[in-house]
């Protein structure tokens, strides 16, 4: 009885190992922990406001094609010290909320099929900012570049689809619609 115990305990973690290798062999994961946000608030008229975050942190499962991307919002860098202090204590409230997110999926990726040229595909998942999360479709573009994966992405919110008020004394000085731009080098894991 003992070995008969013994050899199910083996046959089953064989089988557990040879259904685990196929998934560790090709499962390819891929990191930056200095990717970019950039994003912009700007009327024509008024000062430029523009931040841009050089610490985002993304993972990419190239099996899955899902993609996950954090950023501190106090790592956003404005020109102006004054629309910096603003910007995380009145209207991101960064003590509160200090960071934002996106956790996703990329349609119909394939990884074997990334060239050098960069390729369109749509990533729908839920971007998360001041506390709130809102399901986006957005395009971005993959290319490979020996063994980087630089992702690209435009896309534009509005502020009040994630709570943040804008003063009205300032509305005038700030976009409703806030333009994203988000470039991600990113290496194998």
């Amino acid at each position: 009885m003992n070995k008969l115990f013994h050899l199910k305990n083996t046959f089953f973690l064989i089988g557990f190992i040879l259904w685990c290798l196929p998934q560790c062999l090709w499962s390819q994961k891929y990191l930056t922990r200095t990717g970019q946000i950039t994003f912009q608030a700007s009327v024509p008229t008024f000062e430029p406001i523009k931040a841009i975050n050089q610490g985002t942190t993304a993972i990419l499962d190239t099996q899955t094609g899902e993609l996950a991307v954090l950023a501190l919002v106090r790592g956003f860098r404005f020109r102006v010290a004054l629309m910096e202090e603003h910007f995380n204590e009145n209207y991101i409230e960064s003590d509160t909320y200090p960071k934002t997110s996106f956790r996703g999926k990329i349609v119909d990726f394939e990884f074997s099929k990334l060239k050098e040229t960069p390729q369109e595909f749509m990533l729908e998942g839920g971007l998360s900012l001041h506390g709130v999360t809102q399901n986006i479709e957005i395009p971005v573009f993959f290319s490979i570049q020996g063994e980087q994966i630089k992702i690209t992405a435009d896309f534009s919110v509005r502020s009040e689809d994630y709570a943040i008020e804008i003063p009205k004394l300032v509305r005038k000085q700030i976009a409703e619609i806030v333009e994203i731009s988000v470039d991600l080098t990113m290496n194998p894991k």
